[in-house]
């Protein structure tokens, strides 16, 4: 549907609130786990994430174009991160076996060290700023919320 074809539904005073506290609290958040994890453990809070992608993935490794769509990142700019992790030595790059032109990310060991060290200061500030700060029952529905969301923006983008 034309998106000018229409009239637009403007957000209630309470739809606002939401939009608007969800939008700066996931800023402030985003800011605060990766100072605390800066200041802890010298690693970015992306760079963390990169890490954590990798470790779930099967035999420690991703596609870099997989790495991207779970990371909500372009491959760009995550080939411009990968390329200083690769450089600190976290990350390699190879060649994604039975495809010429694909790149796989593969976790290092010195990453894999990384990741153990700066696991508890990231799991200890998310409980802080964000799981502690909820009930059950807000982190139930928090989650199924999110999930519908995130599906849909999925089914969007393909």
């Amino acid at each position: 549907m034309d998106r000018e074809s229409h009239e637009v539904r403007w957000l209630t005073d309470r739809e606002m609130l939401v939009w608007r506290s969800y939008i700066v609290s996931t800023l402030m958040l985003r800011q605060r786990l990766h100072r605390e994890l800066v200041d802890g453990q010298q690693v970015s809070l992306i760079d963390y994430e990169v890490l954590v992608c990798l470790s779930d993935a099967e035999g420690d490794a991703m596609r870099m174009s997989d790495l991207a769509t779970m990371l909500g990142s372009t491959k760009s700019r995550l080939s411009h991160q990968i390329g200083r992790m690769e450089a600190a030595g976290f990350v390699r790059r190879v060649r994604h076996p039975g495809d010429r032109r694909g790149v796989t990310a593969e976790l290092t060991d010195k990453g894999a060290e990384l990741l153990r060290r700066s696991a508890p200061t990231h799991v200890d500030s998310v409980r802080e700023h964000f799981v502690d700060l909820l009930t059950d029952q807000e982190q139930e529905i928090m989650g199924r919320a999110f999930t519908r969301v995130l599906a849909h923006l999925s089914e969007a983008g393909e």
